[in-house]
C-alpha cells in the first residue's frame, strides 16, 4: 500500500479551460440540496418534462408547489372552478379578495414566483385529449371517476404517465400509471458501494481482495467496474462485470488468467442495474371516487353495503363509512401537504426515471385526529360558517376551530420543515385568536441554496432574517396571525428570553431543527415545563416525526447514536485511503490556518498560559505557530507584508505538504492540474486573515511565483511516522527537552509591541456556499492533491461540498409530507387527546415508498413518594413546589433525577 505514494515533484502551469470539463447547465446554487438528492443526470431528464396538474385547491397547489421547485421543464395548472370559501382552508396562494375568480389563474403569479427556471402557465379549459398530448407527465385532482378512468386510458395508450391523487377529509389517495413498460435506472438511490482495491488473483475464477473499514455491501449477482488499476489494466476498460462468492473483503470476478499482473492500487465500484416495471389502468369500482356524491350518510352506508355482497369483508365497519361520510367535505392543509408531497415525489419518479415507483395505489387515512368521544360530531355540527376554516369545520366543528385559534405555540426553526409547519398553521389557524400566538425563534439568514425547498423565501429575500421573513410571508397568507418574531439560537445563553414564564405560558412546542443537540436541548426544557412537542426531520427521502405527550409518551431523550466517530488521526495525517479523509485532511487545514491561529493571535496574554498548561508537545505546536504568524517572513517568521508574500507563502505551503513530506513519508516507508488552484485559493485566504488584498488573476500569480524561492528538502532518517493514535499520544508525553523553546515562546511573546492592534488578524469561518470566498477552492484542491499522493480517486467541487460540508440532502417533497403528518399530531394534541392509540409516531423512505405508522412508545412510571429526600428537593424548589402527584412519568423522573445530581454534585 505504501508504495503507491507519489510525491509531486514538479510544478506545472494551470490548465487551459480546454481541459476543463464543461459547467452544467443545471443551478447548482439554487438546487444545491436537491442535487444531493437526485443526482446531476436524473435533474437533466426532469429538465426535459412538461407537466399539467388538473384542480388547483389545496392538494393541487400543493403538488404543484413542490414540483416546481424541484425543477422541471413547465408546469401547467388546469382548473375551470372559482374560488369559495372552503378553498381557503387549505389554498395557500389563494386570498380572500380572489372569492369568485378562477383558482388557476390566481393561483399563477405565486407558483411562477418559486422558481424562475421553471416555465408556470395557467389552463381554464376544461381537460381533453389534445390538451393532454403535450404533455409527459399528466396529475389529476378532485377529478370524478368517469374522467379518471377515461383520461387515464388515453394516457396508457399515448405512453403519458398519469397520476391520481385525492383527499377527502381526513382521508387521501394516490394512483400511478407510469404505461405497459417504465424503465427505472436506479430502484433506491442509494450510493453504489465502492473500496479501494487490494489485490487481484490472475486465474479463473479472478479473486479481488479489497480493504475498507466500511462494512462491503456488495452481493452475488451485483455488477461492478474497475478504475484506478495498475498493472492489471485491462480491467480499467472492460464493461461492467457480474460477482460472485462474496465474502467481507472479497469476490470473485470472471477469468483474469490472461491479464497482466496486479501491482497496485484501484477502485472497484458497483453498478446500478435498471429494472421494468408494467402498471395497469384504473378498472375498479371504487366507492372513494364516487362519496364525493353524497351527503347522505345512510345513502353512503346502502351503497357500500352493496359492494360489500361482491367484497364480502368479514365485517364492515358501519360506524368508519359514517364517519367518512360526515368529513368527506373537509379539505385539511395537514392531508393535503402529506398527500402532495407522496404525489409530486411520484412526478419526480415519472420524469426523472430515478427510486421506485408506487405500486399504483396508496390509501391513507388519520381519522384516529377525530374526537375520542364518538359521539361529538353529527352532521348537523359540522356545517359551513362562510369562513376561511370552513374546510376544517366540515371535519371537526367550530367549537374545535375556536380552540385551535387560542393556542399558544412556539416554533423552533424556520427552515424547510418551518415554512411548511408555518404554512400548515395559518391554514389552520392555530393562534390566529385574540388570545392566540405564534412565537418563532432561527438565528439563521436567508441564503440562495434555501429558496429550493423553503417556499416562504424568495431571491429579494436573502440575507434577511428567516424568521422575520417568514412570519411576513404567513401573514399574507392568512392576515388574521398573531406573530412573534426571534433570531435567537435555542441554548442554554437564551434562557433568560425563554424562561419559566414563557414556556409555562405556551399550550405546546413544534421543533424544526436540524441538527440533534438543538434537539436534545429542546426535549429537556419541554419535559422541564410540561409541554407537548412535535418534532419531525428529514434527509433527502427519508423522513420521521415524533409527538411527545407530557406523562403519556417517551420523550426524546439523550443522543445515544454513535454515528460521531472520528476518523483516527494516524489515518489522515500519513495513510488516508478514501477520498472522505483527504476532504477531512483539507477542512483541518483550512480551520487551522486561516481560523484558529488568527483567533489565537487576537486572545489575550492569558492565552499563552493556559496553554502552556496543556503539556509541552502540543504548547509548543500552538504556541509556535502564533509566534510564526506575529513574526515577520524576513525575521524568519510567517507573517507577511504584501501579496507577493502570501503567495511565495502558498507557494512553499505546497511544497511542504505535496512534496517534502510525502517524500519523508516514502523515505520512512519505501517503497498536476490542481496545483495552481491551490496556490491562488491559499495565497488569496492568507491574505484575507492578515488583511492584504488579493487577486484571481492566473497570470499575475504566475508572474509572482517564478520569484519564488522554494527551500531544498532532504527526508530525514531520524523522523518517526505514527502508525497508530496510540503512537502519536505515547510520543507527546515522552520528554523531548521542549522545556527551552517553550521558555523562549513565553519570552517573545510577552513583548508589549505584540499588544499593537496592527497584530490583529482575521479569522476565517468556513462557508461552503460563497463559490467567490475561496473556502471551497481550497478545500477541493487540498484534498485531490493529497488524493493525487496517495493514488485515491478524486472528487468534482460538488461531492467534495457535500462531504466537507457536512450537507443534509433535501428536497420539498419529503419536507412536506413530515410537516403534514406533524400537524395530524398537533390535532390530536389540541383537543386533548389521552389514548395513546391514538398517537402515530412515522418513518417514510419515499424512494420505494415505505412508509411505517407506529404508536408511541409509552413512558413508564415511577414510584416517587418514598424517596424523601427527592420528595423533598422537588416540593422545596419554587418552579416544582404546586407537585402534589405521586407518579410521574419516566422523562419528568429522568429530568428531576438530573435535577437532584446536580444539586448534589454527583
Amino acid at each position: 500500500f505504501h508504495s503507491s505514494l507519489t510525491s509531486s515533484s514538479s510544478f506545472p502551469e494551470s490548465p487551459s479551460g480546454a481541459d476543463m470539463s464543461e459547467i452544467d447547465q443545471i443551478d447548482e446554487g439554487f438546487y444545491s440540496r436537491q442535487l444531493y438528492v437526485l443526482g446531476h443526470e436524473a435533474m437533466r431528464r426532469m429538465a426535459r418534462a412538461d407537466v399539467l396538474i388538473a384542480g388547483m385547491r389545496g392538494l393541487g397547489v400543493e403538488i404543484a408547489k413542490n414540483v416546481i421547485l424541484s425543477g422541471v421543464k413547465s408546469v401547467t395548472v388546469q382548473d375551470e372552478g372559482q374560488v369559495v370559501w372552503t378553498d381557503l382552508s387549505s389554498q395557500f396562494f389563494l386570498k380572500e379578495s380572489h372569492l369568485g375568480q378562477n383558482r388557476a389563474t390566481c393561483s399563477l403569479q405565486q407558483l411562477s414566483a418559486l422558481n424562475p427556471g421553471v416555465r408556470v402557465s395557467a389552463s381554464t379549459e376544461p381537460l381533453d385529449e389534445e390538451l393532454l398530448l403535450q404533455f409527459q407527465v399528466v396529475v389529476l385532482t378532485g377529478s370524478s371517476l368517469s374522467d379518471q378512468k377515461c383520461f387515464n386510458e388515453f394516457c396508457h395508450l399515448n405512453g403519458i404517465k398519469f397520476i391520481v391523487a385525492d383527499t377527502k377529509g381526513l382521508c387521501g389517495q394516490l394512483f400511478c400509471d407510469f404505461g405497459k413498460e417504465f424503465e427505472v435506472l436506479d430502484q433506491d438511490g442509494e450510493k453504489p458501494a465502492t473500496a479501494m482495491i487490494q489485490s487481484v488473483s490472475q486465474a479463473n475464477p479472478g479473486v479481488v481482495l479489497f480493504t475498507d473499514d466500511r462494512q462491503s455491501t456488495f452481493s452475488d449477482g451485483s455488477k461492478v467496474s474497475f478504475s484506478e488499476v495498475r498493472g492489471m489494466t485491462e480491467l480499467n476498460s472492460i464493461d461492467p462485470v457480474d460477482i460472485k462468492d462474496c465474502g467481507k473483503y472479497s469476490f470473485s470476478i470472471g477469468d483474469t488468467s490472461a491479464f497482466s499482473q496486479y501491482e497496485r492500487g484501484g477502485v472497484v465500484t458497483e453498478v446500478k442495474q435498471p429494472c421494468v416495471l408494467t402498471f395497469v389502468s384504473i378498472h375498479i369500482h371504487n366507492p372513494f371516487f364516487k362519496c364525493v356524491l353524497f351527503s347522505d350518510a345512510d345513502a353512503l352506508l346502502a351503497i357500500v353495503g352493496k359492494l360489500n355482497t361482491v367484497t364480502q369483508l368479514e365485517q364492515l365497519d358501519e360506524a368508519a363509512v359514517r364517519t367518512f361520510s360526515y368529513t368527506a367535505r373537509g379539505d385539511l392543509a395537514p392531508i393535503n401537504a402529506f398527500i402532495g408531497g407522496l404525489a409530486a415525489q411520484e412526478v419526480i419518479k415519472a420524469c426523472s426515471r430515478k427510486y421506485t415507483p408506487l405500486n399504483q395505489w396508496l390509501y391513507f387515512d388519520a381519522l384516529e385526529c377525530l374526537p375520542e368521544e364518538e359521539d361529538e360530531l353529527t352532521e348537523a355540527t359540522l356545517s359551513a360558517k362562510g369562513t376561511r376554516y370552513d374546510g376544517q369545520i366540515a371535519v371537526f366543528g367550530p367549537a374545535f376551530q375556536e380552540k385551535l385559534e387560542r393556542q399558544k405555540y412556539f416554533l423552533v426553526g424556520a427552515g424547510a420543515i418551518g415554512c411548511e409547519l408555518f404554512k400548515n398553521f395559518a391554514l389552520m389557524g392555530l393562534g390566529a385568536g385574540e388570545e392566540g400566538r405564534i412565537t418563532v425563534t432561527d438565528m439563521d439568514f436567508i441564503e440562495r441554496s434555501n429558496l429550493n425547498r423553503q417556499f416562504l423565501f424568495r431571491s429579494q429575500d436573502i440575507g434577511k432574517p428567516k424568521s422575520e421573513v417568514a412570519a411576513r410571508a404567513v401573514r399574507e397568507m392568512n392576515p388574521q396571525m398573531n406573530i412573534t418574531a426571534h433570531q435567537d439560537r435555542l441554548d442554554p445563553g437564551s434562557e433568560g428570553v425563554y424562561d419559566y414564564d414563557f414556556f409555562m405560558g405556551l399550550d405546546g412546542v413544534a421543533a424544526a431543527l436540524d441538527n440533534m443537540e438543538a434537539r436534545v436541548y429542546l426535549d429537556g426544557r419541554c419535559v422541564q415545563h410540561q409541554k407537548a412537542l412535535l418534532e419531525g426531520g428529514t434527509s433527502g427521502l427519508q423522513g420521521h416525526t415524533l409527538v411527545v405527550v407530557p406523562n403519556l409518551t417517551k420523550s426524546y431523550g439523550r443522543d445515544t447514536s454513535s454515528s460521531n466517530e472520528g476518523i483516527p488521526l494516524c489515518t489522515l495525517k500519513n495513510f488516508p485511503h478514501r477520498i472522505e479523509h483527504t476532504l477531512q485532511w483539507a477542512r483541518d487545514q483550512f480551520e487551522g490556518l486561516f481560523k484558529q491561529t488568527p483567533a489565537n493571535v487576537n486572545l489575550d496574554k492569558g492565552f499563552v498560559e493556559r496553554t502552556l498548561g496543556l503539556g509541552d508537545a502540543e504548547a509548543l505546536e500552538v504556541l509556535g505557530g502564533l509566534w510564526s504568524s506575529l513574526e515577520d517572513m524576513e525575521a524568519g517568521g510567517q507573517r507577511p507584508r504584501s501579496w507577493e508574500d502570501c503567495v511565495s507563502w502558498a507557494r512553499c505551503q505546497w511544497e511542504t505538504l505535496y512534496n517534502n513530506d510525502i517524500r519523508q513519508l516514502l523515505h520512512c516507508f519505501p517503497p498536476k492540474t490542481t496545483h495552481m488552484e491551490y496556490v491562488v485559493a491559499a495565497a488569496n485566504l492568507y491574505g484575507q486573515i492578515f488583511g492584504i488584498s488579493g487577486t484571481r488573476d492566473r497570470a499575475s500569480v504566475k508572474e509572482t511565483l517564478e520569484r519564488v524561492h522554494v527551500p531544498y528538502f532532504t527526508p530525514k532518517s531520524s523522523v518517526k511516522i505514527h502508525l497508530t493514535d496510540k503512537e502519536m499520544e505515547e510520543e507527546k508525553q515522552e520528554d523531548r527537552d521542549d522545556k527551552a523553546r517553550l521558555e523562549e515562546l513565553r519570552r517573545k511573546l510577552a513583548s508589549p509591541s505584540l499588544k499593537s492592534s496592527f497584530m490583529q488578524m482575521k479569522p476565517t469561518d468556513f462557508e461552503k456556499d460563497d463559490d467567490s470566498n475561496f473556502h471551497m477552492d481550497y478545500i477541493v484542491a487540498a484534498s485531490n492533491l493529497r488524493a493525487e499522493n496517495y493514488d485515491i480517486p478524486a472528487a468534482d467541487r460538488h461531492k467534495s461540498k457535500g462531504i466537507a460540508g457536512s450537507i443534509i440532502p433535501a428536497i420539498a417533497t419529503t419536507t412536506a409530507a413530515v410537516a403534514g403528518l406533524m400537524c395530524l399530531e398537533l390535532y390530536k394534541l389540541v383537543q386533548g387527546h389521552q389514548k395513546i392509540s391514538s398517537y402515530r409516531t412515522a418513518y417514510m423512505y419515499l424512494p420505494v415508498t415505505h412508509i411505517v405508522f407506529a404508536q408511541p412508545t409509552q413512558a413508564k412510571t415511577f414510584e416517587v413518594s418514598n424517596i424523601l429526600k427527592f420528595h423533598s428537593l422537588l416540593t422545596k424548589t419554587p418552579l416544582f413546589s404546586q407537585l402534589s402527584v405521586h407518579l410521574l412519568s419516566e422523562s419528568v423522573c429522568t429530568y428531576f433525577s438530573n435535577l437532584l445530581a446536580e444539586t448534589q454534585h454527583c
